[in-house]
């Protein structure tokens, strides 16, 4: 019956093949990823500081060609900043949007054709928030309603349609769960006329009588529906603007959305990464680096999505962070320590739950009694450490596997898996999501496709050559963190990279590709040159 439900509401799901290493069509990277990439050259440029540490003063940058404008989400002062990046050494802030008017404050914002598209969040979080539209020098157009908790916002690239993803988290008490959805705006009677008429909603209601695909999971105390415990978090467009693809990053599942029909094609449930063959690093409590496999499955959990077309074909990035739901009323977490433990599946599960071994792992407690005995089977954690390569159907061709731990452990030991908050906090962040691969952005520099993948803990941005999206090449690290500086006197540098905005060379003040990148603990936005 569940399937037959699903069918009628005329979805397809695709059930991922991609269960840790079960497929043999998902490529794991190894140590040796940068042998055959292009070379890029990265060049560091101009930078604002807001001076405010650690309140999310630099969020969501996005960029305007015709001003040479950087507009940036600024979560402590609740508004958008205006950057001037016409002399891309100096950025200089110009202005800012106050939003006070609208909600509580920005989550994220985009540009096009001279228009400013903010998503703004209700005070009340749990009540629909609003899109609001602005020109470039600030002042109001029109503004429309979208769901609760709207996260992210997206021009298609034909400028047809913006798209919100409403995440539809449950208050602190877990007594009011909004559904998740995804809003999509019409701009056909453009932008000045725009009304609640021209939105149109799209949920997942059919999923709450349906079986959800391999790979997919929820977390709840039993009171939410699907539809409720689903949480869209970033939105990416294929380059002929017909189809979304939308990370479900609790879910561990990416929707994939019809943007003509406003309606789910299908869901692809992520699947899980075997650390028993990808090692990590699972403890902060170990005084080492000790990045080995362990019996745990790693729940993908993207958090930032991104889309870029190479010969002729849609390819889909993911950056796996990973995410729990924790909230006073609910909390899934748990660490591996505190779990009663399979004595079948985990004959050593003293041995295993020691702190200097698995015991300081987070974990969940929504999914891994599979028998339904009361005890732990399986052993999940939050995000993979890596980033993937989806096809356009949703299905993994590539993970970067454990490239990004041991590269780091190789090359900045002293701080490896640091918090983005203290320096030379080494292992501080192992028995949580390691570096923790946030933010993604993708582009041409010279006519190579590139990745750029954000370590939100760690600090800096990994490089991937696309040329091959299911064998990706690495490329290089960067990084403009200061371990030598302090935090608290903003001279650390750039800390907790969150959003990236790739500028093509035809749109730079340089005439090279760029790469903004908009860093949330230091409250800063940096612009790098791309030769």
């Amino acid at each position: 019956m569940r399937s037959s439900l699903l069918a009628t509401a005329a979805v397809s799901v695709l059930l991922s093949a991609c269960a840790g290493t079960a497929s043999n069509s998902v490529m794991m990277a190894d140590e040796n990823t940068n042998v055959g990439a292009h070379p890029l050259t990265i060049v560091p440029m101009g930078e604002y500081r807001t001076g405010i540490l650690d309140e999310s003063a630099a969020e969501i940058p996005a960029f305007d060609p015709e001003t040479k404008r950087i507009f940036v989400v600024n979560g402590a002062d609740k508004a958008i900043d205006i950057l001037d990046m016409s002399n891309p050494d100096e950025l200089i802030k110009v202005g800012a949007i106050t939003l006070s008017a609208w909600g509580k404050g920005a989550n994220s914002v985009a540009i096009m054709n001279g228009v400013v598209a903010v998503a703004v969040e209700n005070a009340d979080k749990q009540a629909s928030g609003q899109a609001v539209f602005f020109n470039t020098d600030g002042d109001f157009i029109s503004a429309v309603t979208v769901g609760a908790l709207p996260d992210m916002i997206k021009f298609s690239p034909d400028g047809k349609h913006v798209l919100v993803a409403n995440e539809g988290e449950p208050n602190d008490a877990f007594t009011n769960d909004p559904e998740g959805s995804v809003s999509i705006i019409s701009l056909s009677g453009g932008v000045d006329g725009l009304s609640d008429s021209d939105v149109r909603t799209v949920d997942f209601t059919f999923l709450n009588n349906a079986d959800l695909p391999y790979g997919m999971r929820t977390s709840s105390p039993g009171t939410s529906s699907v539809a409720q415990d689903v949480e869209p978090e970033y939105i990416a467009v294929s380059k002929d603007s017909k189809t979304a693809y939308v990370s479900l990053q609790e879910n561990n599942a990416v929707a994939i959305i019809d943007i003509e029909t406003a309606s789910v094609k299908r869901v692809a449930g992520l699947g899980f990464k075997d650390h028993s063959v990808h090692a990590f690093d699972a403890s902060d409590k170990d005084e080492k680096i000790n990045i080995r496999p362990w019996p745990v499955m790693g729940m993908y959990m993207p958090d930032t999505i991104d889309a870029i077309e190479i010969d002729g074909k849609t390819w889909v990035l993911i950056a796996n962070e990973g995410d729990s739901r924790d909230y006073d009323g609910y909390s899934e977490e748990t660490r591996v320590g505190k779990l009663t433990l399979d004595p079948v599946a985990f004959p050593n599960a003293s041995s295993l739950q020691k702190d200097e071994n698995l015991g300081r792992l987070k974990t969940t407690t929504a999914q891994g009694d599979t028998d339904g005995d009361g005890d732990v089977d399986v052993i999940y954690s939050y995000g993979a450490r890596s980033f993937s390569v989806l096809d356009a159907d949703g299905q993994m061709v590539f993970d970067s596997g454990d490239a990004f731990e041991q590269y780091l452990a190789a090359n900045y030991a002293n701080v490896f898996n640091a918090s983005d908050t203290e320096n030379y906090s080494r292992d501080n962040r192992s028995d949580d999501k390691g570096p923790e691969p946030e933010g993604i952005a993708s582009g041409y520099v010279n006519g190579t496709p590139y990745a750029f993948i954000g370590l939100e803990r760690q600090g800096g941005f990994m490089v991937y050559d696309l040329t091959n999206p299911t064998n990706p090449q690495f490329v290089t690290y960067h990084s403009d963190r200061r371990f030598s500086g302090s935090p608290e006197a903003d001279t650390a540098g750039e800390l907790a990279p969150e959003g990236f905005q790739f500028v093509a060379a035809t749109d730079s003040p340089t005439g090279n590709a760029m790469l903004i990148v908009a860093s949330e603990v230091s409250g800063s936005t940096k612009v790098y040159d791309l030769k």
